[in-house]
């Protein structure tokens, strides 16, 4: 699972294996240690009516509705946005990138814009 995080917007994106993960326990979160602090970024399946987030404890977990985070694990839709007040939320399931990159990618959906650049 990645973030990003730019300005007052918040992206999530999933792996194949986080997001089964979260379809069975409603829950992932992952951990960065800077030192002696640690940031924990999660998110929560929750009986709320839109994609919300909050930030306490050094951790920000972004609430998704329970009927979304089912639609989510078991379609090919690839994900869910929502303006949180000011806070622009967005969590996706996470493709392979198009151009070469470092980072193992084996885990991640295949880019349905791969077809059209072998065209």
């Amino acid at each position: 699972m990645k973030i990003r995080i730019k300005g007052n917007s918040l992206r999530y994106r999933l792996t194949k294996t986080d997001v089964d993960t979260f379809s069975k326990e409603g829950y992932i979160a992952e951990i960065i240690n800077f030192g002696e602090q640690s940031l924990v970024y999660a998110v929560k399946s929750a009986s709320v009516d839109q994609l919300t987030a909050n930030f306490q404890n050094n951790k920000i977990t972004l609430f998704m509705p329970n009927a979304m985070a089912e639609e989510w694990a078991s379609t090919d839709r690839v994900g869910f946005e929502n303006n949180d007040g000011q806070l622009y939320l967005l969590i996706e399931k996470d493709f392979k990138c198009l151009d070469n990159v470092a980072e193992d990618q084996s885990d991640n959906y295949p880019n349905p814009l791969a077809l059209h650049k072998t065209l």
